[in-house]
């Protein structure tokens, strides 16, 4: 567990060997990437063999940074944030083998990318909310250079949507941590201490605080109705990115959320609970219609990320350890289901046919032309409905009953919403590789030739496949890392069920 900090480390050294390296060669900056990308995840797999699940946060590293304000640089582990290591490498890794083929600014391009991996993995460990919240802002910044500097449609203004939507949230979580250092008494920024000095205040003061922390976190994760700069960032950016924005960084939101805002306020969700509900289960059922009448191919895949994210928002909000276990096991399967789909149309489909229309796809025999993106982006579909087998079954499963037990009427909508995506995924299945009658007298050959598949594609094809499949076939895998960390003394207050 001691090596985790290097994730931190390797990133950010990898993305200023990247810059240098790809002044004068392209293939060098690519190859610092991977390298960088799996050396990290390698350092977090080690880890895990060793990690003994148990109801507790294992400090990794806690040294005095800003002593006069309390601040320390506080590193912590517990198998919550295990569970999003190991996705944020597994992202990364397979972001760097889908952008193979950046040509134009490649070193800038990789040094970007670390650089928000690496904050993310800070986010992931920070135990101190001050030290949380400098790296939720690092991994925000890049987002904007990459999105307006390799992006395609509307570019300038999906990253700017994109960074705004996220500095507003920002904004708000650091107004609400300032008043509780200040009103609160608190004598640093660790959680432990924010805890309690926000016990401290009288309860109107804690309902606002738990509104501010936790809206300015939902906003990143994509919450109804703060979430379009979601399809709009996705369609923008480039596939790498658009993998990593719904793959991790959505993530961060809703770890947010979980890490800081039900802990700090416990006693305040009871009341926030219905609103949270109601806004999960509208943007489960409301982003999977809108999907469902897209002719843009990315932007089907944007709203379906935005109604998947409801399902982590509703297990939150339904305070209870089932449904909070299968929030966490969603966070990871939507980051993989999600990184795969975006990867097909973004990079398979779009940068070869230069076209993201339904309604122009649809005049391909693209399972004949691209046999390979229909299989996986079929295979991803059905992964993305929940079909049993895939990751997404039992984490959703989870997130149902722990919400049936909270409130019926809410886990029948989010079912409801189920059946939505099962609607749209359906169609986008058929539209998009299927669209083309094969009575046609127009044979397939007469159709353009496309490049084929590239070796990097595949292999972060088959990566992202095998994860989902390794979780759906044995969720204990990662339900036992989660459940025990959700049973912890920071929880036990806020979530029914939490005692060992």
């Amino acid at each position: 567990m001691n090596l985790l900090p290097w994730t931190i480390y390797l990133s950010f050294a990898g993305a200023l060997l990247a810059l240098v390296a790809g002044a004068r060669s392209a293939a060098a900056a690519r190859g610092i990437a991977l390298v960088t990308a799996l050396a990290s995840w390698g350092v977090v797999l080690v880890a895990a063999t060793g990690f003994t699940p148990a109801p507790k946060m294992v400090t990794l590293v806690d040294a005095p940074w800003i002593e006069s304000l309390g601040i320390h640089y506080h590193l912590a582990a517990d198998g919550i944030s295990l569970v999003l290591l190991v996705l944020t490498g597994l992202a990364a890794t397979a972001g760097v083998l889908f952008s193979w083929n950046i040509k134009e600014r490649t070193g800038e391009f990789f040094a970007y990318f670390l650089t928000l991996i690496g904050g993310v993995y800070g986010v992931f460990l920070s135990a101190d909310a001050f030290l949380f919240f400098v790296f939720y802002e690092i991994a925000i910044v890049p987002k904007y250079f990459l999105i307006a500097n390799w992006g395609s449609t509307n570019r300038e203004y999906g990253a700017m949507k994109l960074v705004l939507y996220s500095f507003a949230g920002s904004a708000l979580v650091l107004a609400a941590l300032l008043w509780i250092y200040a009103a609160g008494g608190a004598s640093g920024f660790g959680l432990g201490e924010l805890t309690a000095a926000a016990a401290t205040l009288g309860r109107p003061e804690q309902l606002a605080v738990f509104a501010l922390l936790f809206l300015g976190f939902a906003v990143l994760a994509g919450m109804f109705p703060f979430h379009t700069w979601a399809p709009t960032g996705h369609v923008a950016a480039p596939t790498a990115v658009s993998m990593l924005l719904a793959g991790v960084v959505m993530k961060l939101g809703a770890y947010g959320c979980l890490r800081v805002a039900l802990p700090l306020v416990p006693d305040a969700l009871a009341f926030w609970q219905p609103a949270i509900l109601a806004l999960a289960v509208i943007g489960i059922v409301y982003a999977g219609l809108i999907a469902l009448v897209q002719d843009d191919f990315k932007f089907v895949i944007g709203y379906s990320s935005v109604s998947h994210m409801g399902f982590v928002l509703l297990g939150l909000g339904a305070g209870n350890v089932r449904a909070a276990s299968g929030a966490v096991l969603q966070m990871f399967s939507h980051g993989v289901i999600a990184g795969l789909l975006f990867a097909v149309v973004g990079r398979m489909v779009y940068e070869r046919t230069h076209t993201r229309k339904l309604a122009d796809l649809r005049q391909l025999p693209l399972h004949k032309l691209l046999p390979f993106a229909a299989v996986v982006f079929v295979i991803a579909g059905l992964a993305s409905m929940g079909l049993p087998g895939f990751s997404g079954f039992p984490a959703e499963l989870a997130i149902l009953i722990g919400a049936w037990q909270t409130s019926p009427f809410w886990a029948l909508g989010a079912a409801l919403g189920v059946l939505v995506a099962a609607a749209f995924t359906l169609r986008a299945i058929q539209v998009s590789f299927f669209g083309k009658d094969d009575r046609d007298p127009v044979a397939a050959d007469a159709h353009h030739h496309y490049e084929p598949i590239s070796v990097p594609e595949k292999a972060g094809a088959f990566l992202l496949i095998a994860a989902s499949l390794v979780v759906g076939l044995k969720p204990d895998l990662l339900f036992d890392w989660i459940t025990p960390a959700l049973q912890s003394p920071a929880f036990q207050a806020v979530l029914k069920g939490g005692t060992p």
